[in-house]
């Protein structure tokens, strides 16, 4: 490089500092876009802003990101008085801290970036990373729709890998469409949202229970004790598709369970399997101030044990009749249907003094998606084919926490606040 184009006098030795040689003559430029990169040391940005003071430089813009203990640090600066001042002294500074410093001209900042987009993706095999060719898959549909990607962030390589992509300038309907044909040709699950307050004030999850907080069907659980699985199972197949009537399987289902003794309710509770991930997550939004709740189309003879361990903050489900120790096949009261489950989640919006944009909606089965369109954001966890077309984002790994992700929690910030708790 001819840096005697610069400083004809200069001893100096810019081995550290890439220039274009003909920054004596700035002409026009007013904005100086600083790149430092190298082994990450403290007082590195500190540093870097005492530099830029010494000659008048005002900062525009800062990034920073430190990746693998390589650190990535960005600035755009007015151009100074003085120029030649701050290349020798970058340069300085670059020999100090064993750094490279590119300096390159940009021009001044456009505040019009047009719609910005969080783009979450999942893989789906257990702490393998997402392959290049799915990266550049994501990365072709954002281009594709017009998006420009601003900011790449990983947020978790456990249960799975998950990054976070920041486009801004996409069509909206596009990206969707181009994104979602991304993740089913790669088997990624990919949610798009709108980031700004909206997505960083939501303050209510809801959550069905039946194959979403546990692994069960509650109600297959007392169809063995009754040793009728198999009637029971065709039934609630049919109605977690939308081929029966919520209310009418329920029903049907009950009255196979007449004459049941209620201390199968204690077997049944006893072989009752939470999701894997369940109280983390639950656990993790309690922590950062989310309220909690589920809506079942089971029984309040296992929600409520859920509730309390879990420590929820609303819990409704169906009530069994119960006469003399038996079960009678009987519900009693309103029946937790496919409207009642979005009436809930309103209900529980107005308990909470918060408005309905603001509540996360998670479930799996036909009776959910009242509920799922009503919430500011629903979500198909490991759902029916008719779920996930409807919702605005799937889940399809059978990691409760996983959904943290989508909300822009990363793995880290959980296992910072869990450090003094057990681990799942």
């Amino acid at each position: 490089m001819n840096t005697d184009a610069v400083r004809p006098d200069s001893e100096l030795d810019f081995a550290n500092l890439d220039f274009d040689p003909n920054f004596a003559d700035l002409g026009s430029a007013t904005s100086l876009l600083i790149r430092v990169s190298g082994p990450d040391t403290p007082g590195i940005t500190a540093e870097l802003m005492s530099v830029l003071g010494l000659v008048d430089a005002q900062v525009q813009d800062l990034e920073q990101v430190l990746l693998r203990g390589h650190l990535t640090l960005a600035a755009v600066v007015d151009v100074p008085l003085h120029p030649d001042a701050l290349f020798e002294t970058l340069n300085r500074f670059a020999q100090q801290f064993h750094l490279r410093v590119e300096i390159d001209r940009v021009p001044s900042a456009s505040t019009e970036k047009g719609v910005v987009e969080a783009v979450t993706i999942l893989g789906h095999e257990l702490e393998t990373a997402l392959s290049p060719a799915e990266l550049a898959a994501v990365a072709a549909g954002i281009a594709a729709a017009g998006g420009n990607i601003d900011r790449i962030v990983r947020l978790a390589q456990y249960p799975v890998y998950a990054y976070e992509f920041r486009s801004s300038g996409a069509e909206p309907a596009a990206l969707r469409r181009l994104l979602g044909e991304v993740a089913s040709a790669h088997r990624l699950d990919v949610a798009v949202q709108p980031e700004g307050i909206e997505r960083r004030a939501k303050r209510l999850v809801v959550l069905d229970v039946d194959s979403t907080l546990i692994q069960d069907e509650v109600i297959e659980l007392l169809a063995v004790e009754a040793g009728c699985l198999e009637q029971v199972r065709k039934v609630t197949e049919k109605a977690m598709t939308g081929e029966l009537d919520f209310e009418l399987a329920l029903r049907e289902r009950v009255l196979l369970l007449k004459g049941l003794e209620v201390s199968a309710l204690d077997r049944a509770r006893a072989a009752m399997r939470l999701t894997p991930g369940a109280r983390t997550f639950v656990r993790t939004l309690k922590r950062l101030g989310y309220s909690v709740g589920i809506v079942s189309g089971g029984f309040t003879d296992f929600t409520d044990g859920l509730a309390a361990e879990l420590e929820l903050d609303h819990a409704v489900a169906n009530k069994l009749e119960i006469v003399d120790g038996y079960l009678t096949g009987q519900v009693l009261g309103q029946v937790v249907d496919r409207a009642r489950k979005a009436e809930l989640l309103r209900l529980f919006a107005q308990a909470e003094n918060i408005p309905v944009s603001q509540a996360v909606a998670v479930g799996d089965g036909a009776n959910d998606l009242d509920m799922l369109a009503a919430a500011g954001l629903g979500i198909a966890f490991n759902a029916k084919p008719v779920v996930q077309l409807a919702a605005d984002t799937t889940v399809n790994v059978p990691y409760l926490d996983a959904i943290l992700f989508i909300l822009g929690v990363s793995r880290e910030e959980v296992e910072r606040a869990d450090l003094d708790l057990p681990q799942e």
